[in-house]
């Protein structure tokens, strides 16, 4: 019987598979043995009726179980908290913290911590707070304020602090942000694919929009504010990497995209751009990856938030059952997409 939040099978599932986002989330007790362990122990796997599931170490000890020597299950609790109490420091801060205060603070060194905080974030310390940041100044100017009130409100030092990685992050510069994106020239073209008609638009800086079943009337109801264009010779090129990428998805992981979220939104889709192609990812993961393991619901609406459907491959994450899960554009071309991918890899 299981004591966590999970039922038998997805623990099972978890711990068979050794399935890393659920370390932290799940302890597993081994009856023959009398030790617990962390889902991804080395060790092989004992009969499914010698095993019971418990949430964290503490209530597997409170059952009379011990510690598993080789994995050592204690130290993911310990890490995680140290990753979440990292988060709220950056979280609270109102200048940069330097990676060595940080680590000192929850206790690691420096260049254990930076691996450990990317391997659960799936972002570094610096990169966090940077999007931190930005997140914060896109805020302030939405909500009004001077260009620069919003930069030192954000957090950065200095106006040229911030200009730095402006266009990077935002897409578009400051002022421009602003005024809700007006000056900002977006290209379009509908281009035919074995899956229906693709709407491929694209700043300068990238793709900011690529959709099935959707056309110039729904492109400018989402970019009010912007100049559209038709394509042209511009986008000829882009679009064409697009399209190869629907009918042999997984080919071009450099297609550049000019697409804004929340945090966690971008962390989700960096961590879905980094899922080899042919395989997948359940919403627990892809949570797990975007430093919040506990918000696999917000994973999910992440995934139903993506501007860029192919090139952010939200087709690949899935059900923590293995079921196909939902999909903007209808699963049924979801599983074209992940069928193709494993044909071209090998699994199929």
């Amino acid at each position: 019987m299981s004591s966590t939040d999970l039922s038998d099978d997805m623990a099972w599932a978890a711990f068979e598979t050794r399935d890393r986002a659920f370390d932290g989330r799940l302890i597993v007790a081994v009856t023959t043995t009398g030790i617990y362990c962390k889902p991804t122990c080395p060790a092989r796997r004992p009969k499914r009726e010698h095993v019971r599931f418990y949430a964290d170490a503490e209530a597997a000890r409170a059952a009379g179980f011990r510690a598993c020597l080789r994995c050592k299950p204690d130290a993911v609790g310990r890490d995680r908290l140290a990753v979440a109490e990292a988060v709220a420091m950056l979280d609270a801060a109102e200048e940069a913290v330097s990676l060595e205060k940080l680590a000192a603070q929850v206790g690691y060194a420096p260049h254990h911590f930076h691996r450990l905080f990317k391997r659960a974030t799936g972002v570094t310390p610096a990169a966090y707070a940077r999007g931190l940041r930005a997140r914060r100044a896109a805020a302030a100017l939405a909500n009004g304020e001077s260009v620069t009130e919003a930069i030192y409100e954000a957090g950065y030092s200095a106006p040229s602090r911030f200009y730095e990685t402006a266009n990077a992050r935002l897409g578009m510069t400051p002022s421009v942000w602003k005024r809700g994106g007006a000056g900002v020239t977006i290209r379009w073209t509908l281009a035919e694919t074995s899956l229906g008609p693709l709407l491929i638009a694209a700043t300068d800086k990238g793709l900011c929009r690529v959709a099935f079943d959707e056309d110039l009337l729904a492109l400018a109801r989402r970019f009010p504010a912007a100049e559209i264009a038709p394509g042209g010779s511009a986008l000829a090129v882009l679009a064409t990497r697009v399209v190869r990428e629907v009918e042999s998805p997984g080919r071009d992981t450099d297609l550049p995209v000019d697409v804004r979220g929340t945090a966690f939104q971008e962390a989700v889709w960096q961590a879905l751009r980094a899922i080899p192609p042919g395989e997948t990812r359940s919403y627990a993961q892809l949570a797990a990856a975007a430093g919040n393991p506990s918000a696999v619901r917000a994973a999910g609406t992440a995934c139903g938030a993506n501007h860029v459907a192919v090139v952010i491959p939200c087709h690949r994450a899935r059900r923590a059952d293995g079921g196909m899960g939902g999909y903007a554009y209808g699963v049924d071309r979801k599983r074209v997409l992940l069928k193709r991918e494993q044909r071209e890899d090998g699994v199929l």
